[in-house]
Formats: structure tokens, C-alpha cells, sequence
């Protein structure tokens, strides 16, 4: 009874010790990383490593501790615990140290990216979804590279994760292409809010441009949601990009009429309306002949916003100019 306590003593002092030196040589191998540790303060442990075979010493206690005839489930648990701890706490260890040094790097990245959208001058609805995403995605790899590293099999997480993206995809097919439009249309910027559109027989204001849906108001006060999804995939119309506006108006005169004191009236009335713009410069000529008497077009350009404001009371004008001129009018149509 006393030789197997006397061995036991020994083999848990073994055991210890070679803990110890693992522990060391992990040690060892930080502060040279990070180059916190000098090198000859690392020197004694390298030659406590290189003279100490810590296996040796392990299994030469075990067997005789064997011999002894111990048959104590305790020890044994305590022995394979042990073995386990010596074996895979070092890779623990590190994949801790790498964890942490993996949050502290995504963080350090989430701000860069953050000031990096704002140099790029990204739309602010979409900033935060970017960053978030970003962070995720390597919070999942730091976390996957971890478990891999401390020897957790990967193959049942890479199967239900497969998995669970087809169920995903088949279930939120519609809502995903409006997400993937939404994006699109935000980084692109085919049009803003505050734009006048035409898109899937609506003409409207964008009032809001959110990921899945977009809002339109049209003249009538009606509001419209649209998924991105429809936008991005069919033909929209911007009435207001660039600005400006050509508005057609064509008037139909009696052959009977001087066409000469007709273009005095409307250059006339044009001049002196100030919400026609100077340029792009005006136009004005006989569009058609027809058996009944001649159509002349006059072309000017307005401001995009505002558009059927400015149409109705310049046509108001050229009207009244007409009529003030004696120019009988047998039919008007706008265009």
C-alpha cells in the first residue's frame, strides 16, 4: 500500500511538472510573438524543455503503477483526465488567445469600414447593414477557425449549415431578390428620394427607399409601395434627373391665318414667362400640313420639378396672348 502511494505521488508530480513545462513553453512562445519577453529570460526554460522528456517520465510512472496493482477508478479518471488536459490544453489555450485577438481585429476593421463608406459617400440607409454584415461574417469564421483548431470536427456544422441555407433560400426566394434589389438600387442610385419616376404604370415622388420596398407618392396623393425587386428588374423612367424638362404643346391654325404674326405672339409670350428656361434654347415650327389648315409645335424647356404647375399656367398665357393677338383658335392640344 505504501509503494503504490509513494508511486502515485510520483506520477501526479510527473504529471504536474510536465503540465508545468507546457504551460512554459506556451509562455515561451507568446512573449516571443509579441516580443514581451527578452531572449535570455526565455534561455532556462528552452534548456528545462530540451533536457526534460516529460513523456518519458510519464510513462515510465505509469507502468509501474500499473505493476503495483492499482485498480482505483479515481486515479485512473484522474489519469485520462490528465492526459486529456496535457494533450488538448495547449491547443485551448491558444485558440482562446486567438479568439480574443480575432474580436479585438474585427473590431478594429468594423471602425475602418465604417470611416471607408463614409469617404466613399455610401447612402446612410445602407451603411449599417454593410457593417453588420461584414461583422458577422467573420465573427462565424473566427468562431469556426477556433473550434477547427481546438480539434472540434466541423463536418456536422458545414452539413446543417448547407442545410439550412437551401431551406432558407426556397423559403425566402421573393423576399431575398427584393433584398438584393434594395441593395442594388441604393449603392447604383437610379434614382433618390425626392425624384419623380414612372415605374410599373406609376408616375410619382420618391418619398422613401427602404431595403425590400420602395415608396411612391404620386400627383394624386396616392401612395404606392413597390418591391425593389420589380424595380430592378423592369424599366424605370426618371422624369427628373437631369433637371430640366421639355414640354411640347401643338396648335392647329386655318390656312387663312399669317403664320408669321402667330410665331411674333409666341416668342412674344415665351420672353416674357419667366419659368421657361433660356437654355436649352426654344423651338418653334409647322409640325404638320393637313387638309384643313397647318399644326405648329412650340418646344420649351422647364424645371423637371414642378413640371405640370409650370405647363398649365404657360399655356394659360400663350392662350390669352393668342386670343389678345385676334388669332381665332379652332383646336388646342397639348402634349
Amino acid at each position: 500500500m505504501v509503494s503504490v502511494l509513494l508511486l502515485s505521488s510520483s506520477f501526479l508530480a510527473a504529471k504536474i511538472v510536465s503540465l508545468c513545462v507546457v504551460l512554459l513553453n506556451i509562455f515561451i512562445l507568446i512573449g516571443l510573438v509579441i516580443e514581451h519577453l527578452p531572449l535570455f529570460f526565455c534561455l532556462p526554460f528552452l534548456i528545462i524543455h530540451k533536457h526534460f522528456t516529460y513523456d518519458d517520465v510519464i510513462n515510465d510512472h505509469e507502468t509501474q503503477f500499473m505493476k503495483a496493482g492499482n485498480t482505483d477508478h479515481s486515479l485512473i479518471f484522474y489519469d485520462k483526465a490528465f492526459n486529456w488536459i496535457i494533450d488538448k490544453g495547449p491547443n485551448i489555450l491558444i485558440g482562446i488567445a486567438i479568439l480574443f485577438i480575432g474580436l479585438w481585429l474585427i473590431k478594429v476593421f468594423s471602425r475602418w469600414m465604417q470611416s471607408g463608406l463614409h469617404r466613399k459617400n455610401v447612402d446612410p440607409s445602407i451603411k449599417p447593414f454593410f457593417i453588420s454584415l461584414a461583422v458577422v461574417v467573420l465573427r462565424l469564421l473566427l468562431i469556426f477557425t477556433v473550434m477547427q483548431f481546438v480539434g472540434i470536427q466541423m463536418t456536422i456544422f458545414a452539413a446543417l449549415i448547407g442545410a439550412l441555407g437551401v431551406a432558407a433560400g426556397l423559403a425566402l426566394s421573393g423576399t431575398l431578390q427584393n433584398f438584393a434589389s434594395g441593395v442594388l438600387i441604393l449603392m447604383l442610385k437610379p434614382f433618390v428620394v425626392g425624384d419623380n419616376i414612372i415605374a410599373q404604370g406609376q408616375e410619382g415622388t420618391v418619398t422613401n427607399i427602404e431595403i425590400f420596398y420602395t415608396t411612391v407618392t404620386t400627383f394624386d396623393n396616392r401612395t404606392v409601395v413597390v418591391p425593389n425587386g420589380k424595380l430592378s428588374n423592369e424599366v424605370i423612367i426618371n422624369i427628373s434627373l437631369q433637371g430640366s424638362r421639355r414640354l411640347d404643346i401643338e396648335m392647329k391654325f386655318s390656312f387663312g391665318l399669317d403664320y408669321d404674326q402667330i410665331l411674333k405672339i409666341i416668342e412674344e409670350t415665351i420672353r416674357q414667362s419667366t419659368d421657361i428656361l433660356k437654355t436649352p434654347e426654344h423651338r418653334i415650327g409647322v409640325s404638320a400640313l393637313e387638309e384643313s389648315g397647318y399644326k405648329v409645335m412650340v418646344n420649351v424647356w422647364i424645371n423637371a420639378h414642378g413640371f405640370n404647375d409650370i405647363k398649365f399656367i404657360f399655356q394659360e398665357k400663350l392662350l390669352r396672348a393668342l386670343k389678345d393677338g385676334g388669332v381665332p383658335l379652332p383646336g388646342i392640344t397639348p402634349k
